[in-house]
């Protein structure tokens, strides 16, 4: 393909970009297809000579938009939401035309310093400490990573190698296997799973603390954890604090953890993937009270500050850990330049990365923050609204308390009851949730993803939830005929 067709091409995507997304609604949220149904609707070879386009532009409703979840329609309100807008979308076409591999800074020097700079224009819009950001001339600085799963593993091995080194200084005679072994971190009950999954991938022993009745991690839990696990001979070394939990949306009290870590020597990083967004709002930085305390700190401006994915920011206090446990330099990688800018290659678990900061330089230069702050608030507005219509159902009750834009409620009754609900109303198609426990109480989770939500659509979404309730109503009064 030529330059000329290409353009014919792009431009044909673009308008088919653009009609997809502003008519989203109007699909059904759940596909009705069955595994294994895209196979028999394409030849079981690549073809030998190539096809036209345009042929391809035609298969893409007949072969995959019937498998299709829409993520992004105003029905969707499953999970957390993903981000998308239109400066992000043109953002990847040019990082995608760019297409370096930035593991270093001579690799593509504008991959690169974008990115320090697009993470501290980033860290100023959330009011993180000054000791985060590269422009303060400290030790610390931000870095693209793919997700927050990554960014929690990799302060992990962080913590990790900076606990090495000060046990190694402190018991000499303790070879680097003994020490592993006596490793121990912690999180909240409630944190999410790839906080379970960073342990094991990082070889150390991971300890879940019950968290209060709000689903919060308090300090004096972490504390009473900590000093077991002293007491049994054990080497504390890290602590995720969530800052909006995927079941119920809780707050960790940051402040509490962060006092307690510090007083124990322990890395403290703070999982803020979803909510970490709300933070460009004043409104909402006191979840971030004690910030100054961690060492690390996550949020996913692709979940909810429409940057498309892949965009996981992480800051880190002292990068010298993370680059140093992840340091390997052949000859081939080595420049001239090092050490005068970031290799980032040695921040992450990857080598290579995209030109990712393209989508936070056009979202946030074609939004401004002030239009980013309205979106955030319009959801959590909308988040309201839900919980505002569950209550006025007596049928109905909040599992928690509505924070942010996800709304978490149930039928009152059996869990067996709300497990029937939900499978009616994914049932019927037209929106689509997810189930949470806490504590063997079963619930719904209505979470607010849709840039293109507008009041009317919390109206039909709770109708629907109504509706489904109705038609189990009405099918348990039979089955008791």
């Amino acid at each position: 393909m030529e330059a000329p067709e290409f353009k014919d091409f792009a431009k044909s995507m673009v308008d088919y970009i653009a009609d997809y997304l502003e008519n989203v609604r109007d699909r059904r949220v759940l596909p009705e297809v069955k595994p294994g149904y895209l196979q028999p609707l394409i030849p079981d070879a690549a073809p030998e000579k190539p096809e036209d386009w345009q042929d391809v532009m035609k298969d893409i409703e007949r072969v995959i938009m019937p498998g299709v979840t829409h993520w992004h329609s105003p029905k969707f309100h499953a999970y957390f939401p993903t981000a998308n807008s239109y400066p992000a979308i043109v953002a990847d076409m040019l990082s995608g035309a760019i297409a370096c591999i930035g593991f270093t800074w001579i690799a593509s020097p504008a991959c690169t310093e974008l990115e320090v700079v697009m993470l501290d224009w980033l860290g100023k819009m959330l009011d993180l400490p000054a000791e985060f950001l590269a422009c303060s001339g400290g030790k610390g600085g931000g870095v693209i990573q793919g997700t927050a799963s990554e960014s929690t593993l990799v302060a992990l091995l962080g913590a990790k190698a900076k606990k090495l080194q000060q046990v190694k200084k402190e018991h000499p005679e303790w070879d680097e296997h003994t020490i592993i072994g006596k490793l121990v971190g912690y999180s909240s009950a409630q944190a999410h799973s790839s906080v379970e999954r960073a342990g094991l991938l990082g070889g150390v022993k991971l300890r879940s603390v019950p968290a209060d009745e709000h689903n919060r991690l308090r300090g004096d839990a972490l504390e009473k954890a900590i000093e077991e696990d002293l007491a049994a001979g054990l080497i504390p070394f890290y602590a995720v604090v969530t800052l909006g939990t995927t079941n119920s949306c809780a707050f960790d009290r940051l402040d509490e953890c962060g006092l307690v870590a510090n007083k124990h020597n322990v890395w403290v990083h703070v999982d803020a993937a979803y909510a970490g967004s709300a933070f460009i709002c004043p409104e909402y930085r006191h979840h971030m009270k004690g910030i100054e305390l961690a060492d690390s700190f996550n949020f996913n401006p692709h979940k909810w500050m429409l940057v498309n994915f892949d965009c996981s920011a992480m800051w880190l206090k002292d990068p010298s850990w993370v680059v140093n446990a992840f340091n390997v330099d052949p000859l081939y990688l080595k420049h001239d330049m090092q050490g005068s800018a970031p290799d980032y290659r040695h921040w992450q678990i990857p080598l290579g990365r995209r030109f990712r900061a393209l989508k936070l330089w056009f979202v946030l230069r074609l939004y401004g923050v002030e239009n980013l702050q309205a979106h955030i608030r319009r959801h959590c507005g909308f988040a309201q609204q839900f919980g505002d219509l569950c209550q006025k159902d007596e049928r109905f009750e909040l599992a928690a308390e509505v924070n942010m834009g996800l709304v978490c409620f149930r039928l009152k009754g059996s869990n067996e009851r709300n497990e029937a609900l939900l499978k009616r109303i994914n049932g019927r198609g037209n929106i689509h949730m997810v189930p949470a426990k806490i504590r063997d109480v079963y619930f719904l989770r209505m979470a607010v993803c849709s840039r293109f939500t507008r009041s009317e659509d919390m109206e039909y979404s709770w109708q629907e939830v109504s509706a489904a309730a109705d038609e189990m109503e009405l099918s348990e009064a039979t089955d008791k005929q």
